[in-house]
């Protein structure tokens, strides 16, 4: 079953007891993996079936590379307290791919209750990949609901944006539209910041228009995001870091600024005529192709993979937040070499 349909479905009905989200086939052009849609359809769940006055008691999260397979499915089979049922969630189970699912394996305690869940529980595991040939997958074939997550095609994404500003009073001309995802490009987390920058913007008016759209998207948090692509581009250190810290004066957690470098990293990678993933959005590219020609595609590579290593520093060490994103930004900024590149560096 497609996302779409599985949100749409949360509550009509039986709830399912285990449900695997997992990428599947994309449109042309588009990713495998859509994780706002799986954000929403996990938030629905919840909604639906944990009374918020029980949540600590009868709600869990889980990490399948920090917590073993037994320690998730013995949870799974404890009974709720004072609830109907317990809800589970377990990300980046993407790990069971690679785990032995041999019988003394300590998957296979997870896979055993898979084939066999509880009536009173219900397990949400999110991978952001899969392998269709293990038995992980296999068996959540027979035991779950297996809900496949691909990036919307450009119809359904303009419809989710009709419909999103449709549950908020709000009506958004075509052009509209068309102009915010050409801002925003194919992520549909992308796509609702740039909706939720707009519709705040407009205030009560009837109807989005397109000049709307180019006035409430081009705000001072976008402005600098773009001038700290500008000097990473430049390999103006100084530059760069003065851009880092508005950013942190306007109220950007370190989180959310991490995920805009990345994001413009990936843009810029993206954007590159010699790779084969899809190609951002015009209004993206135009912004990012200098970042792309500055670093070129091994720097770009490696930029990618120092992203994900300050994530990972950020949320499992002691390292403070703001000092690893100035460290991040200045070896962007020195074209990933850690050496300064003559005067544009001063």
């Amino acid at each position: 079953m497609q996302v779409r349909q599985f949100i749409d479905s949360i509550g009509q009905g039986k709830p399912p007891r285990v449900v695997l989200f997992c990428p599947g086939k994309a449109p042309w052009g588009r990713e495998e993996w859509e994780p706002l849609l799986v954000d929403m359809a996990v938030k629905r769940l919840v909604d639906t079936y944990v009374d918020p006055s029980l949540q600590d008691m009868v709600y869990s999260v889980f990490y399948a590379d920090e917590s073993p397979p037994p320690v998730i499915a013995d949870e799974a089979r404890t009974f709720p307290f004072l609830a109907e049922r317990r809800v589970i969630v377990v990300r980046n189970a993407e790990r069971y791919n690679t785990m032995s699912a041999e019988k003394s394996a300590p998957l296979a305690s997870l896979l055993g209750y898979i084939e066999d869940p509880a009536d009173t529980t219900l397990l949400i595991l999110i991978a952001t990949q899969i392998d269709r040939r293990k038995r992980f997958y296999k068996a959540c074939e027979k035991g779950a609901d297996v809900i496949e997550c691909p990036q919307l095609d450009e119809a359904s994404m303009r419809q989710w944006v009709r419909d999103e500003a449709a549950n908020r009073k709000v009506k958004i001309d075509g052009d509209a539209v068309k102009e915010l995802m050409d801002r925003a490009g194919n992520r549909l987390s992308d796509v609702q910041n740039a909706l939720n920058l707009v519709i705040n913007y407009v205030g009560n008016v009837g109807v989005v228009t397109e000049s709307d759209v180019r006035a409430a998207c081009a705000d001072v948090a976008e402005e600098t995001v773009w001038a700290l692509t500008d000097a990473i581009a430049a390999s103006n250190t100084h530059k760069a870091l003065s851009a880092l810290h508005q950013l942190i004066a306007l109220n950007k957690t370190p989180d959310e600024i991490l995920g805009t470098i990345n994001w413009l990293v990936e843009n810029a990678y993206r954007a590159m005529p010699e790779t084969q993933a899809p190609a951002p959005k015009p209004f993206v590219a135009t912004k990012v192709v200098e970042l792309g020609k500055t670093l070129g595609l091994p720097k770009l590579k490696a930029a990618m993979a120092m992203c994900t290593r300050t994530h990972f520093n950020m949320r499992e060490t002691g390292v403070d937040r703001n000092l690893a994103l100035e460290m991040l930004v200045i070896k962007l900024s020195m074209g990933g070499t850690g050496k300064k590149r003559g005067a544009a560096a001063r």
